[in-house]
């Protein structure tokens, strides 16, 4: 078959041919670019004749999807497969979509504790303080243990967040659709959603983009958080109403906010309201991003690869 990597994988090439390897000697041919397309019509003319794909965060247009008919499977080297495109002629052709669960959750559980720790500490506004001849005056902050932490989505990111605050003596309190028995043997308490939005000091967010969730963080729902709350988002942007969030951040309905993923990606222009807000901590769209999460984002990927082509698809999303 003719296996097509749209774009880098951002792992070292050895590493990468290693992973290549088991598929090369099966007799399938493997072709891998090395930088993003730049247009939509260079990503298409490197697709059309592809039977599987594998992508990781750029946009795969419907466009691409309709141009390429060999396409038998796409792997995403991501968690989210939003992004990509024509998902009703994907479903009509039978393409199987494979997403590469589980490979950051590590690495966005960590970022999530630092924005939380930064916020609750002044961690950036401390050191610029210190850099600039400034003392400790305006910079006492708060303990993260004893804090009831909210945590919205209990999948595997969800749990591995939910373990680390627990370390630091947190009550948890969780949402999801059901109820996941490794929540509950870690100590989640399970709640409703405005329960858990009104309850909590912290309220992080991990959810995946859906119909269904998108702008699930309204302002009604800004609304029943705590004025001394702090929002978490390393999830996706749209889920939160980012005007919303302003207007609360600004009036101090809330104590502040650390968001990686915005309703664009970044960079963001210098008029994004967001970048405007008061006491906000931002980072861009990195949560995932760790030299070891990208060994293992390759890992799944290719190996979501060698599972289809043997019959036996792993991680499949369609």
């Amino acid at each position: 078959m003719m296996i097509k990597l749209t774009e880098p994988l951002d792992v070292q090439q050895h590493t990468l041919q290693l992973l290549l390897k088991p598929l090369q000697e099966q007799g399938h041919t493997t072709i891998v670019y090395d930088q993003p397309a730049t247009s939509l019509e260079e990503l298409i003319n490197r697709c059309t004749d592809a039977e599987v794909l594998v992508i990781a965060n750029q946009p795969l247009q419907k466009e691409v999807v309709e141009a390429s008919p060999n396409l038998k499977m796409i792997s995403v080297a991501f968690t989210g497969i939003d992004h990509v495109g024509g998902m009703d002629v994907l479903k009509e052709r039978s393409v199987t979509v494979c997403n590469a669960a589980g490979y950051s959750n590590h690495s966005v559980a960590e970022l999530v504790l630092g924005l939380t720790l930064n916020l609750i500490r002044n961690i950036a506004s401390a050191n610029n303080a210190t850099r600039n001849g400034g003392s400790l005056n305006g910079l006492i902050g708060n303990e993260l243990r004893g804090k009831t932490v909210g945590i919205i989505g209990t999948g595997r990111i969800g749990l591995q967040v939910a373990a680390l605050y627990k370390a630091f003596g947190c009550r948890i309190l969780g949402y999801n659709p059901s109820i996941k028995p490794e929540g509950l043997s870690l100590g989640v308490e399970y709640k409703g959603f405005d329960e858990v939005l009104s309850e909590s000091d912290v309220v992080t967010l991990h959810l995946p983009l859906t119909q269904a969730t998108k702008g699930i963080l309204s302002a009604e729902k800004i609304g029943l958080m705590k004025p001394n709350a702090f929002l978490i988002n390393c999830a996706r942007g749209p889920i939160v109403d980012h005007l919303a969030l302003v207007n609360a951040l600004n009036n101090d309905r809330l104590a502040g906010a650390g968001i990686d993923v915005f309703d664009q990606e970044p960079p963001l222009p210098q008029d994004f309201p967001l970048l405007h807000a008061k006491n906000t901590l931002f980072t861009p769209h990195y949560a995932f991003a760790t030299a070891e999460s990208m060994v293992c984002r390759a890992e799944i990927a290719l190996g979501n690869v060698e599972a289809f082509l043997n019959g036996k698809p792993e991680n499949v999303m369609l």
